[in-house]
């Protein structure tokens, strides 16, 4: 009877936290149902049933600790602690300093040919530090050309180049690019006249369209033998770019240039992108010392072929090569109830000429054709014909086989002679000299920002002009994103049953935990064993010998006292002997124990039925 008690207890806990599951359920699935029915009576009863759960919501959020205030951060204009080149925040408001260009470009219709996109000076949307202000890309699908002076020419000596600035894409970005140009020094230089063929010394920065999403950094080389510029672009960065897209967040683009050659390229203070101008850029800087001669001709008698099929061989006088690769299966029958005489399809016999039908423009009328309805029930209609079967004998074309080639001379390629434009430059990173920054860019989305724009030749300067930028802007936008608990609050403020969700995860593993670990069956002691006579579990031998050997210290820490206790007075000597004694008693209870947890055979059953060899019960 405990037995069923327990199971019948257990199969109603499970009962219960299936109900517990299922009224969270039904809850969400009707407040769905609810969102999806717009008819004027449901809206009523639906503002019935929102005023009292609001009701209950509101109590709940009273209950609910109020979140510390998250901190604020207080914008302050980045300012250079070290030489630079160039260095501009727009937090003064204006374009003071910039040029927009009012070139043309070539070879296009003169409606798009126009530099004629919008810049302006403001702040991000949903900026999260007032008085921050960028430059910012207005319009879209447009050309736009705006550059600045450096304070200086750079010169590429001994220091490095380190070019950083900051971009947002606010509206993402469909197809369009995000990068500067280093506009060499040269006497032509005209910021006015900016335009993309405007000669430049370096391209660095983001750019995409479709779901090509790149990294430029490309240098002009001058190759010092013909005096020719010739781009030399720097393999794509192994990490993945797309969020620095998509995000729409600020981020901080960095290129380190040093004297050494090599190169690192930074998202976010974090390197995406390093090699060296030598053995990373394509094409190389050096060309190769020999090329192949261009006179160069294949002579006419020259084999390149590997194989030839044998002279020597001759076709077997029992190939034949008319045999079909397909012949008729002789042991193939025609099933049985096929339909020789009727035909595959028939005239629609509910089909009706066409009132309009004119036979002298339209010809003769002929009902459509349709399944032969007969057919449908048999194997087939029509001649039968036997199903063909690959053909044992066929051997088709014969071909001679092949065998190697004797003359063979193998790929001809034309001979090397020394490259006459052959140069090398050990030192590319003494490039051409640049004196302005300029933006040059199409782009089909419109609000682009950029801001904090710096050259310089101290890592250190760039790091401390890029922490208290781009990294006071980190520190804004993290200050206010929300905690995991106040983004669940928000949540449940657009959307009041997510409290109920809120409840059953928090609150039923807690009832459970409770149900099953605190209401387990208890065990019932010797004591009840002895009341009823039901027969105990049996002792483990492993516990009857830890027994034993807790008896056996107990009896040696007896002997073992020390001479003075042992002469201790009468009262003590009486007291100990008295807890002798009961420790003997309970040893003769636990050997009874033992025996009463001992299976009963039938007749020791019979006999201890009988009143007089029945023990008294104890309480």
């Amino acid at each position: 009877m405990r037995g069923m008690t327990n199971h019948l207890t257990m199969k109603q806990k499970w009962l219960l936290c299936a109900a517990l599951l299922l009224a969270g359920a039904s809850a969400i699935l009707a407040h769905e149902t609810h969102d999806h029915d717009h008819d004027d009576d449901d809206v009523i009863d639906i503002e019935d049933d929102l005023d009292d759960g609001v009701e209950e919501v509101e109590e709940l959020k009273h209950e609910a600790s109020t979140p510390p205030p998250l901190p604020k951060v207080t914008y302050k204009a980045p300012v250079p602690t070290g030489d630079v080149y160039f260095a501009e925040n727009f937090d003064k408001g204006t374009l003071e300093g910039w040029v927009l260009s009012k070139a043309k470009k070539d070879d296009i219709d003169d409606e798009i040919a126009k530099y004629d996109g919008k810049w302006e000076v403001q702040e991000m949307k949903d900026t999260k530090l007032p008085g921050d202000k960028g430059l910012v890309l207005v319009s879209r699908a447009k050309h736009h050309a705006i550059s600045a002076k450096l304070t200086k020419p750079f010169v590429f000596d001994t220091k490095p180049l380190i070019v950083q600035y900051e971009v947002n894409f606010q509206n993402g970005i469909e197809c369009g690019g995000a990068y500067v140009k280093l506009l060499s020094k040269t006497r032509e230089l005209n910021l006015d006249q900016f335009h993309d063929k405007t000669p430049y010394t370096i391209m660095f920065g983001p750019d995409k369209c479709g779901e090509d999403y790149k990294l430029h950094f490309i240098f002009r080389h001058k190759s010092p033998k013909t005096g020719m510029y010739e781009e030399k672009h720097a393999k794509r960065p192994d990490a993945d770019l797309k969020n620095y897209f998509t995000d729409k967040k600020t981020h901080l683009y960095t290129l380190v240039l040093n004297p050494d050659n090599s190169f690192e390229i930074l998202v976010d203070q974090t390197v995406v992108n390093s090699g060296n101008l030598l053995s990373d850029m394509t094409p190389a800087v050096n060309p190769p010392r020999e090329i192949e001669d261009p006179n160069d001709q294949k002579p006419e008698d020259w084999d390149e072929r590997a194989k030839i099929p044998d002279p020597d061989a001759v076709k077997p006088d029992d190939w034949d090569e008319d045999a079909p690769a397909k012949i008729p299966d002789e042991d193939a029958v025609k099933p049985e109830g096929w339909l020789d005489d009727e035909p595959e399809y028939v005239a629609d016999p509910d089909a009706e000429k066409p009132e309009d039908w004119d036979e002298d423009m339209d010809g003769e009328w002929e009902a459509p054709q349709i399944a032969n309805p007969k057919c449908e029930s048999a194997p087939g209609c029509g001649a039968w014909q036997r199903p063909t079967i690959d053909n044992p004998n066929y051997k088709g074309k014969w071909k001679a086989p092949m065998i190697d080639n004797p003359n063979y001379q193998g790929i001809w390629k034309p001979r090397k002679i020394p490259n006459p434009d052959f140069f090398e430059d050990l030192e590319p990173f003494r490039m051409t000299p640049f004196a302005a920054l300029g933006l040059e860019l199409w782009s089909m989305t419109s609000d682009i920002l950029f801001d904090n724009f710096l050259i310089c030749t101290d890592r250190a300067v760039a790091d401390d002009w890029g922490n208290d930028g781009w990294g006071l802007k980190k520190a804004a936008d993290g200050a206010a994103e929300p905690g995991v608990v106040g983004q669940m609050m928000a949540a449940a403020e657009e959307r009041p049953w997510l409290w109920v969700v809120y409840i059953l995860t928090v609150a039923l593993p807690v009832f459970l935990v409770v149900l099953f670990c605190c209401s387990g069956k208890k065990q019932p002691s010797a004591a009840e064993y002895k009341k009823t006579d039901a027969p105990q579990p049996d002792v483990n031998e492993e516990e009857k010998v830890e027994e034993k050997d807790k008896g056996e210290a107990e009896a040696e820490e007896i002997h073992e006292e020390k001479p003075e206790e042992k002469q201790r007075g009468d009262g003590d000597a009486g007291s100990a002997s008295q807890e002798e004694e009961e420790e003997e008693e309970e040893e003769e209870e636990e050997d009874e124990d033992e025996e009463d947890s001992k299976p009963i055979t039938e007749e020791e059953e019979t006999v201890n039925r009988s009143p007089r060899n029945r023990k008294p019960r104890r309480d």
